[in-house]
């Protein structure tokens, strides 16, 4: 619509030039002369392309000047925003990145720690089992001791019995003699022990 006002703007002035400058060489007058006339149709035509530009053509100019004008302005805000919010981003981002720093650092402490209460109880379970297994040994060494001292007596029984009975040149009779050889050896080790 823009468009057929201007070509109809144009095609007026057109036409109105043509009789103007017809009416200029008519009259006889030079370049310079002045004519009251033509000084008021030029002014008459002026006036006209001045409304005619200021109703159709400043209006949108100045509004596509002032549209133009609030996007540059929306935009350097909307810059200005970005900007920021992007400081305010980075902020939290380093925020973020020390807390991570300092979750890190926890966490390998606390995996420190963990490693050496392990080892700990590693270490205490290894003792704990080592004098475990020291008690059974002192107690099967006890035992075998008992063991071989009851052989030992039973054989000492047997050879004090077979010396006595070869000192006397007659055989004795087991059980009785045996009861007294063992009686004679509990008394022996009472001794011994009172001694200790």
């Amino acid at each position: 619509m823009t468009l057929k006002r201007t070509l109809t703007t144009a095609l007026g002035l057109m036409a109105v030039h043509p009789a103007v400058a017809s009416a200029a060489e008519s009259e006889g007058g030079g370049l310079f002369a002045v004519n009251p006339g033509l000084s008021v149709w030029a002014s008459v035509v002026f006036l006209a392309l001045l409304g005619i530009l200021w109703k159709f053509a400043w209006g949108p100019i100045l509004g596509a000047v002032e549209a133009r004008e609030h996007r540059i302005q929306s935009a350097l805000d909307e810059s200005a925003e970005q900007r920021e919010e992007a400081a305010r981003l980075l902020q939290e981002h380093k925020a973020q990145l020390a807390d991570a720093r300092r979750q890190a650092s926890e966490i390998l402490a606390e995996g420190r720690e963990a490693g050496d209460r392990l080892r700990k109880e590693l270490e205490e379970k290894a003792r704990a089992e080592a004098q475990s297994i020291i008690d059974g040994a002192k107690r099967e060494i006890a035992r075998e001791k008992d063991r071989a001292i009851a052989d030992l007596r039973k054989e000492s029984v047997d050879l004090a019995l077979a010396a006595a009975g070869k000192l006397i040149n007659q055989q004795l009779d087991d059980d009785s003699h045996r009861a007294l050889v063992v009686d004679f050896l509990k008394d022996v080790e009472g001794a011994e022990g009172a001694q200790a």
